[in-house]
Parts: structure tokens; C-alpha cells; sequence
């Protein structure tokens, strides 16, 4: 095993030693286990019409209903089941479009620099001061409610605090030994910034793309509560929309309006101490440190795992 493997071994180490990353990752994978076998977990298919009796409309918790039913008469729990692969799916898409573009925004900026860099980064501060959500209402307003829709307005401003941290690191980075003899034999920009630049910010942008996935589905969540989300899906903001408009605070249905609430508060919590745990662990500055000596790190690792350096 070389000195990379033995280095990720260590690493694993740590994480299975971090109780609230273990449970954050635990409570993130239980909601993606609901979302991906939603058709088969689900008692009721949420989107087929039924036929209610006057009784059936919020009706509460009993048989055949264990977390009853909504004004439309429809199952609570299967509504809440089919609402996590929407807020799951809004949650990973558009972190995913807001890191590529941070990421590729903190890259340039930080190592070109000059008119390049400060251009994109007045752009990241003219962005970073306007409030997300009332410009996520504008804009899902003037451009219409669709899940896709939701998704490329909150990718497309969710991108500032990444691109930041990315050029504070790129900065750092640029300036390191290896860099430096790339540029002297005539490396490309480009061909530093992917080979030698991105690699080192890899970690950082996946500690702070779980994080922003709790930021992507709360905004979607509140655009949902705002009755600007997508009309013919369900999610858990949704959910709470219909619930606020239709009385369930007057008449308690406590059922109808407790369970997305808490499969908000679930998936966030877990996402947070996941990402807070990643942070901890994958912290390139930690790299950095004039008594930090990756010698020494690997020979303490290879201390702890002996047998995996016998391989």
C-alpha cells in the first residue's frame, strides 16, 4: 500500500472516530434510501386521483393512514416519502451547478488575478450582498414555477461563498514550490490549474458541497412554502404550503404539519454534522502549516496500521 492509500486508511480512521459524522452520515443515507425506493416504501401512490368522503378530508392518524391524511384526502406519510426525492434531488442538483460554478470562479480569479480577478470577484460581491431568497421570489416569478426552473435559480446564486473560499486557497496554492517550477519550464495556465491546483482543492469543495446541500433544499423549501414551487410535484415545502392555506393550524391536524417540518430539520441536521465532520477532517490548510511534515504523518500512520503497509 502506498503512501496516498495509507494516508486515505488514516483519514478513515478519523471519520469512524467522529461520532456526529457518523450519525450525520447515517440520517443523510436513511433519507436517500426513502427517496430512491419511494415507490415501494410509500403505502399510497400520491399522485393518482381517489375519490374521499367528507370524514376522509384531515383525517387523523388511525389504520390504513399512520400519519393521516391531508385536506385532499390523500396519505400524509406517502406524501412525505415521494416529498424527500424532490427536495433530495433540488438539494444535490443545485449544489452541485452552484460548486462547479464557485469553484470555477475562485480557480480563476485566485490564479490569474489582476482585471480577470477582480472583475469576477465585484461580481461575487455585488451578488453575495443581495439577499437569495426575496431574488429567488423574483426571479421564480417573472420566470415561472418548474422543478428546474428552482434548480438553476438557487445553482446560480448559491456560488459566492465558494468561489471565495476557492481563491483564498488558490492564492495560497499558486505560490507553493511545485507551482512554481511548472511555470518555470513552461506549464500552461490551464495545465496548472487542473493538474496541480485543482487536486488541492478537491477536499474543500466536497466538505462545503455537503453543506450547501442543506442550503439548496431549505431555499426550495422555502420557495415551496411561498406556493412558488413546482406545482405538480410533491416536496416537503410543498407540503407545508397546502397545510398553512388550508386550515391545519385551526382545526390541529398536528400530523399534517409536523412530519415534512421534521424531514426538513432531519436531512439539514444530518448534512450539517456530516459536512462540519468533512471540514474538520479535509482541511487543506492543515497542508499548509510550516509544522505540518507528511513524512512524519505517513510514519505515524504506518505505525497505526501496520498491517496495511505489509501489503
Amino acid at each position: 500500500m502506498n503512501n496516498t492509500e495509507v494516508l486515505r486508511v488514516y483519514l478513515w480512521q478519523i471519520f469512524l472516530q467522529r461520532p456526529l459524522g457518523i450519525l450525520g452520515g447515517g440520517m443523510l443515507l436513511l433519507a436517500a434510501i426513502v427517496a430512491i425506493l419511494a415507490p415501494t416504501i410509500a403505502p399510497y401512490d400520491p399522485y393518482a386521483h381517489i375519490t374521499i368522503q367528507p370524514e376522509e378530508v384531515m383525517a387523523p392518524p388511525g389504520p390504513g393512514h399512520l400519519l393521516g391524511q391531508d385536506d385532499a384526502g390523500r396519505d400524509v406519510l406517502s406524501l412525505l416519502v415521494y416529498g424527500a426525492r424532490v427536495s433530495l434531488t433540488v438539494g444535490f442538483a443545485a449544489s452541485l451547478m452552484s460548486m462547479f460554478i464557485g469553484t470555477t470562479v475562485g480557480m480563476v480569479a485566485g490564479y490569474f488575478g489582476g482585471k480577470i480577478g477582480n472583475i469576477l470577484m465585484r461580481i461575487t460581491d455585488g451578488l453575495m450582498v443581495i439577499p437569495n431568497l426575496p431574488l429567488m421570489l423574483v426571479l421564480i416569478a417573472v420566470w415561472g414555477r418548474g422543478l428546474w426552473k428552482i434548480i438553476l435559480v438557487i445553482g446560480l446564486l448559491g456560488w459566492t461563498y465558494t468561489a471565495r473560499l476557492v481563491r483564498s486557497q488558490v492564492l495560497s496554492i499558486k505560490e507553493r514550490p511545485y507551482v512554481l517550477r511548472a511555470k518555470a519550464i513552461g506549464a500552461s495556465g490551464l495545465r496548472i490549474i487542473v493538474y496541480h491546483i485543482f487536486p488541492q482543492v478537491v477536499p474543500l469543495v466536497l466538505a462545503e458541497a455537503v453543506l450547501d446541500i442543506s442550503a439548496s433544499i431549505l431555499a426550495e423549501s422555502s420557495l415551496s412554502f411561498l406556493g412558488l414551487g413546482d406545482p405538480m410535484l410533491v416536496s416537503w415545502g410543498s407540503m407545508l404550503n397546502f397545510a398553512f392555506e388550508r386550515g391545519a393550524i385551526s382545526r390541529g391536524a398536528w400530523w399534517y404539519l409536523l412530519p415534512p417540518g421534521l424531514g426538513i430539520v432531519w436531512v439539514t441536521l444530518g448534512l450539517i454534522f456530516l459536512g462540519n465532520t468533512l471540514e474538520e477532517i479535509i482541511n487543506p490548510r492543515l497542508h499548509t502549516h510550516h509544522l505540518f511534515d507528511p513524512r512524519r504523518m505517513v510514519a505515524l500512520v504506518a505505525d497505526a496500521v501496520p498491517e496495511a503497509t505489509t501489503e
